[in-house]
């Protein structure tokens, strides 16, 4: 009496790896080639595409590396711009890029979070929740240059702002908010429901189950839409140049009334305005140079605090 061997099967490969082949002396059927070759052929291709993002930033940083890094100096980090921004430095650009990341990120982070808590603990599936999600969803893509003119129309000439710091954080407030909140609203879904279950069994109330449960587990993924809205707001120059930036001024800003310099639109009107635009071709290099490294310190500080709240939690 013969008994037939089962077919052979392929093990389940590792997240990330290529399928194990089956034992020694067993064939795979013909369908399960195919599959294991398809697999194959998209993990390598997954890591194609991959590899063209990292060699496209690194041929970013590098371009930028060996033009702007003639450019660096003391005198050039710490020094106004002179003579027709032709000479000096960038120094109110830097500070007036950092008021206006950081004040925007301080105005959208509690509101973000405070509505992405709204729709998934409290609104659920209901139509208001819905039509908000989808506003949401619309004002992601919108394009900054709205924005801007949104920031025009109603923070500078309506509320009477003018172009100033508190305009210009405003705007960039409301334009960074559609990303924190759809992270926000994310990093709650990933919350495990058996931690509210477990909370609410124990006799505490609906808010203090998220106040004191669910935020602190998901503030790590929540700081991810903060290092995304500060990454965005810094680059930004449609919103700013409406409200809140100037061609030049050399001082730095007394009041949230002051207009300011910003490194984005710095390096726009270098590039773009003036009769001696070959002459500040380094300056251009060197700002974008140090507006890539500020974003990069920002999300490096940003990362490093959600790496320690990680470990607590």
């Amino acid at each position: 009496m013969s008994s037939s061997l089962p077919a052979p099967t392929v093990t389940p490969a590792p997240q990330g790896g290529t399928p194990i082949p089956p034992p020694s002396g067993l064939r795979l059927p013909a369908s399960g080639r195919r599959r294991a070759r398809r697999q194959t052929v998209m993990f390598w291709l997954l890591r194609a595409v991959a590899a063209c993002n990292v060699l496209a930033l690194l041929g970013v940083c590098a371009f930028l590396l060996r033009n702007g890094l003639p450019a660096l100096s003391w005198e050039f980090l710490t020094q106004p711009p002179r003579n027709m921004m032709t000479e000096g430095g960038i120094w109110p650009c830097i500070v007036g890029t950092a008021i206006l990341s950081l004040g925007s990120l301080l105005l959208a982070f509690p509101l973000g979070v405070a509505s992405a808590v709204y729709l998934h603990e409290y609104a659920g599936r209901s139509p208001f929740a819905r039509y908000v999600r989808l506003g949401v969803n619309n004002l992601a893509g919108v394009p900054s240059v709205v924005f801007g003119l949104f920031g025009l129309s109603f923070f500078v000439t309506f509320c009477g702002f003018g172009v100033s710091i508190l305009s210009g954080v405003l705007t960039l407030a409301v334009l960074t908010l559609p990303v924190i909140i759809g992270t926000a609203e994310e990093a709650l879904r990933n919350v495990p429901d058996t931690y509210r279950e477990a909370s609410l069994a124990l006799g505490a109330a609906k808010s203090q189950t998220i106040a004191r449960v669910v935020l602190p587990c998901a503030l790590p993924g929540m700081l991810t839409g903060a290092i995304l809205g500060v990454a965005r707001a810094a680059g930004e120059t449609a919103a700013i140049m409406f409200t809140a930036a100037v061609f030049y001024t050399p001082r730095t800003p007394d009041s949230v009334f002051s207009a300011v310099m910003a490194l984005p639109y710095h390096m726009y009107v270098l590039a773009t305005a003036g009769t001696e635009i070959e002459k500040t071709r380094p300056l251009q290099y060197g700002t974008g140079l140090v507006l890539l490294l500020l974003v990069l310190g920002m999300n490096l500080l940003a990362i490093i605090l959600r790496d320690r709240l990680q470990k607590r939690a």
